[in-house]
């Protein structure tokens, strides 16, 4: 094993694809679901582009549960996060950030969920579930 490779030991998963057309309103980003079998650590990173509403915020939320349609959703304790959903929020003057927010829970399932307030502009938002300690490595390269 290489001194640094973290290459093989990762498992990036789309989380919030990026789209043409921004986020204009305040519906609700869904993340995609990931699934944390085989995994021993589940990160999700928040990617910000063009925020244009002067008033604007944008609130975190994880979810975790055992049905992997998270039937069971329920919001995990704070000693299950890394981070917090506060810390991971933002507003419309985070133009071209990279949040963060980690998920140490015993739940199979997690996704997460990110709620604008008082949008009216474009809002350029994307995510990456970013799965580590893997149980088989290395990991797929590209991942699966």
């Amino acid at each position: 094993m290489a001194k640094f490779d973290l290459h093989n030991h990762i498992n990036p998963k789309r989380g919030i694809s990026p789209v043409a057309a921004a986020q204009t309103d305040n519906t609700a980003i869904v993340s995609q679901i990931v699934d944390t079998l085989g995994y021993g650590s589940v990160e999700f990173l928040i990617l910000t582009g063009s925020l244009a509403d002067a008033d604007a915020t944008f609130t975190v939320l994880v979810e975790h549960g055992d049905q992997s349609n998270l039937s069971d959703a329920a919001t995990p304790s704070a000693g299950e996060l890394l981070g917090t959903a506060a810390l991971a929020s933002f507003t419309f003057a985070d133009d071209d950030k990279v949040f963060k927010i980690g998920y140490v829970g015993s739940k199979r399932y997690v996704r997460v969920t990110i709620t604008p307030a008082n949008n009216t502009g474009n809002a350029c938002v994307a995510g990456v579930w970013l799965l580590g300690h893997a149980v088989l490595q290395p990991t797929s390269n590209p991942p699966a």
